[in-house]
């Protein structure tokens, strides 16, 4: 209702026409069906965690195991990899369907705790079991896991690059690499160092595309092998051990390999585009 002042012949709203404007606002901050992806990434980084503590660290530490427990070490890497599945789904979802305001932030959040902390606090109870380790050097090397990831979802809030790319190696894929390295049982400084360098490449300038169409598919075959390899190895199925280490061998190479393939299509851009200039100039030289 608009009333008319008999001073300034002026109108004006009452003030609960305005509160009901501002009521309706909350409506555009509803959680949509990504949103809901999202969090359902985060509950998997949360359990993940969970497994972890009361499944290796905690039998551990009471000395009712001597190591990593294979069940709970499998359904905490499991959870992690059900988390890059709702990673994966919730950026397909947003993109065919309304995302609410909320969606970037969320996603970045629900990406800090599945393949930010899930794997840094991996390797830390690593550190805390595996014989041949150091839990102290462990710790750091958690640390430095957890703030590349942290530094990673930070600028990719804030720096834009060409469509069809991610600048460094993507969280998720940075999650997997660390703790099939874990799993791999390499030797305590080599385990340490190839940690260390999958972190320098999450904050790296090493360009990877994003998985869209058939990369995406190829993902989630992947991603769904991986899940049976764990399981296998998880309930002692025969060759289940071999299937682990295959699998956990093909995610580390892949993710040295993909770099030198970023880095040589960089360099033979950069030889073909001095060649050009070159001859542009010798064509201009009468």
């Amino acid at each position: 209702m608009t009333v008319i002042d008999p001073e300034t012949q002026a109108g004006w709203v009452p003030e609960a026409d305005e509160v009901d404007d501002e009521e309706e606002m909350p409506l555009s901050l509803r959680l949509s069906i990504a949103d809901t992806l999202t969090l359902g990434n985060a509950t998997c980084g949360f359990m993940a965690v969970y497994f972890t503590t009361t499944g290796i660290l905690i039998p551990h530490l009471t000395g009712d195991d001597s190591g990593m427990a294979r069940n709970s070490a499998a359904t905490a890497v499991i959870l992690m990899l059900c988390a890059a599945v709702f990673d994966l789904f919730d950026g397909l979802v947003a993109r065919k369907l309304r995302s609410s305001p909320m969606g970037a932030e969320l996603d970045n959040l629900s990406d800090l705790i599945s393949f930010g902390l899930a794997p840094a606090y991996f390797v830390l109870v690593y550190g805390m079991v595996a014989r041949d380790a150091h839990e102290r050097v462990a710790a750091a090397g958690a640390i430095v896991v957890l703030l590349a990831v942290v530094l990673r979802l930070a600028r990719f809030s804030c720096v834009t690059v060409k469509d069809g790319t991610f600048q460094g190696m993507p969280s998720p894929f940075g999650a997997l690499t660390v703790v099939s390295i874990v799993l791999l049982e390499l030797p305590f400084e080599a385990t340490l160092l190839a940690v260390l360098g999958t972190a320098w490449l999450m904050v790296s300038r090493v360009e990877y595309p994003k998985p869209r169409g058939i990369l995406a598919v190829a993902v989630l075959c992947w991603i769904v092998s991986a899940m049976g390899m764990l399981a296998a190895w998880a309930f002692d199925a025969p060759g289940g051990q071999v299937l682990l280490q295959t699998g956990c061998a093909l995610q580390i190479v892949m993710a040295a390999t993909i770099p030198l393939f970023a880095t040589a299509r960089r360099v033979n851009t950069f030889r073909g585009n001095r060649r050009e200039s070159r001859e542009a100039r010798a064509a201009q030289i009468p």
